[in-house]
C-alpha cells in the first residue's frame, strides 16, 4: 500500500512509519515544513488550513495520529482551543482534501482515544458503549465526528482509540520513573481507577492490523487486560525492585496540572475492551502488564 502518515514524529507515528516500511509499504509523512515537502513528504498546515494538492494522489490508505499533546500543560482555555484545532480542524482538513483527490483513499484509519468514554467507573466498556461527560469526552466525540465524514466519499473509516502506549520513552511513563526509582513511587488517590494500556508494539501492529483489513467504526486499541491504577504502579514498582505504596493525594496533581486535566486524565477510570480487534482476530503480543514493563524496562 501507498499511505500518508499525519503525526509522524511522535511516538507512535515514528514507530509506525519504520513498521509500515519493514512490510513493503510506501509511506508519505505529511509534515509542517515546507521546505521539507519532497519525496517521501508533503506539506500541511492544520492552522492555516493549507495542504498540498498532491497529497492524497495515488494513496490507498490514510493514518491520523496529528494531535498537540493532551498532557503536556495545563487546559487553559487558549490550550483548549489548541488542542481542538490540532485534533478536529485537523481531521477535518485531511478529510475534505481526501475526498477531493481524483481517487480517493481508501481508508482512514483516524486517531483516537479511550477519553471518549469518561470516567465510568468499573463499568466494562466496549465499542458499542456510549460516550462519557467531560472536556476530554466531547473532544474526542467531536475528533470521530470529523473524521466519519469521509464516509462520505465511499472511504472506509476506522477510529483508533488508544489507551496508555507504554514504552520506555512513552512520555507519561518518562514522568514516573525517576520518582519510582528512588522508592517514592505510588497509586494515585485510591488507585481504584482502571487504566487501559497498550504495549507500543502492539499499538503500531493494531494500526496496521485497521490499515489491511476490512474493519471499521471505533476501535479499543488497549490491551484484553486493563488493570487498576494501583495494579499499574504495584507492577512497575516490582519490575523496578522498589516500593511503591507512597499514595499521592488528588489535590497534589490537582495543584501541579489544574483539576480539570489531573481529574480527567489520572483519576478518571475507563474499563474499556478491544472488543473490535478481538472479534476481528487480532492476536495480542504483549496482553499482560507485568512481562510488558520487564520487556521494555
Amino acid at each position: 500500500m501507498r499511505v500518508v502518515v499525519a503525526g509522524a514524529s511522535g511516538l507512535i507515528g515514528t514507530s509506525l512509519v519504520g513498521h509500515l516500511r519493514s512490510l513493503g509499504h510506501e509511506v508519505v509523512r505529511l509534515v509542517r515544513n515546507h521546505q521539507s515537502s519532497a519525496g517521501d513528504t508533503r506539506y500541511w498546515n492544520p492552522a492555516t488550513g493549507d495542504i498540498d494538492d498532491d497529497a492524497f494522489d495515488g494513496i490507498d490508505g490514510v493514518v491520523n495520529l496529528a494531535g498537540a499533546g493532551i498532557g503536556d500543560r495545563r487546559w487553559s482555555e487558549r490550550r483548549k482551543r489548541e488542542l481542538r484545532l490540532s485534533r478536529v480542524d485537523a481531521t477535518e482538513l485531511l478529510v475534505e482534501a481526501m475526498g477531493a483527490a481524483a481517487t480517493p483513499p481508501s481508508v482512514l484509519v483516524a486517531g483516537s482515544a479511550v477519553g471518549f468514554y469518561g470516567d465510568r467507573g468499573d463499568e466494562v466498556l466496549d465499542e458499542q458503549s456510549g460516550p462519557g461527560t467531560g472536556f476530554l469526552a466531547a473532544l474526542t466525540a467531536d475528533w470521530e465526528t470529523a473524521a466519519a465524514e469521509a464516509r462520505g466519499a465511499g472511504i472506509r473509516v476506522a477510529m483508533a482509540r488508544t489507551g496508555l502506549v507504554v514504552a520506555d520513552n512513552a512520555p507519561f511513563l518518562t514522568r514516573m520513573l525517576p520518582l519510582f526509582k528512588l522508592g517514592l513511587g505510588g497509586p494515585l488517590g485510591n488507585g481504584r481507577q482502571w487504566w487501559p494500556w497498550v504495549s507500543l508494539e502492539d499499538e503500531v501492529r493494531a494500526l496496521v492490523f485497521m490499515l489491511e483489513s476490512n474493519i471499521g467504526g471505533p476501535v479499543n486499541l488497549c490491551s484484553p487486560n486493563p488493570v487498576t491504577n494501583r495494579a499499574f504502579t504495584r507492577a512497575l514498582g516490582s519490575v523496578l525492585r522498589r516500593p511503591a505504596a507512597l499514595a499521592v493525594p488528588r489535590f497534589g496533581p490537582r495543584l501541579l496540572l489544574g483539576r480539570n486535566l489531573a481529574d480527567e486524565l489520572l483519576f478518571s477510570s475507563t474499563r474499556a475492551h478491544p472488543s473490535a480487534l478481538t472479534h476481528a482476530g487480532f492476536e495480542f503480543h504483549h496482553p499482560d502488564l507485568s512481562p510488558t514493563l520487564k520487556e521494555i524496562l
